[in-house]
């Protein structure tokens, strides 16, 4: 990977990390993921946010400081926007090779900063409107932004060039390549990404919606003609965009959301396969997009990123063993993980002997606050007065979500 300028003193570093890892041990990143990092030099030299030993990611920082005209042991201060591993996982090495180096962080980030790398001294908290003037114009401030998405979290702006280094914060999947500013990328590439920043968002920031729109609005005075993240496409073409689109992201936890379904289905022997179409001819009547989502064939990351935009929400299964289809119970609980909330949602499924869903999808969803739909249920393979019941609840389900 080459360096990149994005002022005279300001520099993007990046490593793409291609891994059959999974990030946070959950997620999986097929089309890989980008960890930036950023370089601002004045009299002094700044690097915000660093690395993992992740697949090489060491010695592409280290090259691409080359590239830039410095070295590890030349940074004078290390800020740190965020202290989750993929951030800071190389700090133990990066101290022992530069000795002279500060941390800047939060109070909460110097607390991890003890925790995670046992290190005290080398620390300077800052608060939210703290300056540090490296010279040469390059003054770094800084603005707490608590839970976007761990409570030290904060982000840097350098008011030469507008940048903003918001650190997770308008982040995406996806590795970058040689290319890393919005204006490089196709139309059909910016799509792609668009539904990788979505799938980031809803896996990796959904619970945290309302500090987003906070975050936001403390930005929202600021002169900001870049977004540098910390994973994906740095936007200094059009900033308003990821600023926009997250905004857009934060509203689906308690606002407005895409008037579509999203219809999660698992089948043990194709009864509920067959009840399912039922429903769909239902919701197709009504003219309502809806996208399928099969479990536990397809990773709950990418049903997660669905549902999170989707006003509907389709929960066909069977009964197993008196209780739910424990790969749907799974879901379940990653949507209340994450404050899938406020859904219009119709739940169906077939069973052998006896039910018993029931109860425990109740106190699953529970907590979702979900407006459900009557459930429809029915022994073996569904018969023509039960088909006709599911078209029926599949257009009641879409009527909803156009009403919404």
């Amino acid at each position: 990977m080459k360096v990149h300028s994005i002022t005279d003193h300001i520099f993007a570093i990046h490593a793409d990390i291609r891994s059959e890892d999974l990030f946070e041990g959950i997620w999986p990143i097929p089309y890989g993921v980008s960890l930036n990092s950023y370089l601002v030099k004045g009299d002094r030299i700044a690097l915000i946010d660093l690395v993992r030993d992740w697949v090489g990611a060491p010695g592409e920082l280290a090259g691409q400081l080359a590239a830039a005209g410095t070295s590890i042991s030349d940074i004078d201060l290390l800020v740190l926007n965020h202290l989750e591993p993929d951030h800071t996982g190389w700090l133990g090495e990066f101290l022992e090779l530069n000795r002279k180096a500060v941390i800047v962080t939060t109070s909460k980030g110097a607390d991890l900063v003890g925790n995670f790398y046992f290190e005290a001294e080398r620390i300077a908290v800052v608060k939210d409107g703290d300056k540090i003037d490296l010279g040469q114009g390059q003054v770094l401030q800084f603005f707490e932004t608590p839970n976007v998405h761990w409570p030290e979290t904060m982000m840097t702006y350098v008011s030469d060039g507008g940048v903003l280094f918001s650190c997770d914060g308008f982040g995406s999947f996806g590795a970058l390549g040689d290319r890393v500013f919005d204006d490089e990328f196709s139309p059909e590439e910016h799509e792609f990404f668009e539904g990788e920043s979505l799938r980031y968002y809803a896996n990796i920031v959904a619970s945290f919606g309302l500090f987003v729109k906070r975050a936001i609005d403390k930005l929202s005075g600021l002169d900001i003609r870049v977004v540098a993240p910390s994973h994906g496409i740095i936007w200094r073409s059009e900033p308003s965009v990821i600023i926009e689109r997250y905004l857009r992201y934060a509203g689906y936890l308690d606002g407005q959301r895409e008037k579509e379904i999203a219809v999660i289905w698992g089948s043990m022997y194709g009864n509920t396969e067959a009840g399912l179409q039922y429903v769909l001819e239902g919701i197709e009547e009504e003219g309502v997009p809806y996208t399928l989502h099969r479990v536990p064939n397809e990773d709950v990351s990418w049903i997660l990123a669905d549902a999170y935009k989707c006003e509907g929400i389709v929960i066909a299964m069977p009964t197993y063993e008196y209780k739910m289809f424990p790969p749907m119970a799974y879901v379940l609980d990653i949507f209340d993980r994450k404050h899938v909330w406020y859904r219009k949602a119709l739940r169906i499924g077939s069973f052998g002997w006896v039910g018993g869903a029931k109860k425990e999808y109740e106190a699953k969803t529970a907590p979702l606050k979900w407006e459900n739909l009557e459930a429809v249920e029915w022994a073996g393979a569904p018969d023509a007065d039960t088909a006709e019941l599911l078209r029926a609840r599949g257009r009641e389900l879409a009527r909803k979500v156009k009403e919404a």
